[in-house]
């Protein structure tokens, strides 16, 4: 029997719709307000989170799903508690 890989859009059916998330989306834009508002670059976040830049990158688009351990290290970064990032996400 041969395994074949589901495209990304079946991934999306089974997740929900994940195109549609709009809570990454707006997370990822939390996560860059309160950088911007710290002065903090995205490469330095990333730097500081230990997360690879253009993930980073991906993150604030809402184009990938962030982990706790991400969101954490983030968070972290930031200097702020991932309950009132996720707070001002509306999440």
């Amino acid at each position: 029997m041969a395994y074949f890989a589901p495209k990304p859009n079946d991934w999306g059916m089974r997740l929900g719709g994940y195109e549609n998330f709009q809570e990454l989306v707006a997370i990822g834009a939390a996560i860059r307000a309160r950088r911007r508002k710290q002065g903090v670059s995205q490469e330095q976040l990333a730097y500081m989170a230990g997360i690879d830049r253009s993930h980073m990158g991906k993150i604030e688009r809402g184009e990938r799903n962030v982990s706790v351990l991400n969101l954490i290290r983030i968070c972290t970064a930031l200097e702020a508690r991932a309950s009132e990032l996720l707070a001002s996400a509306n999440c």
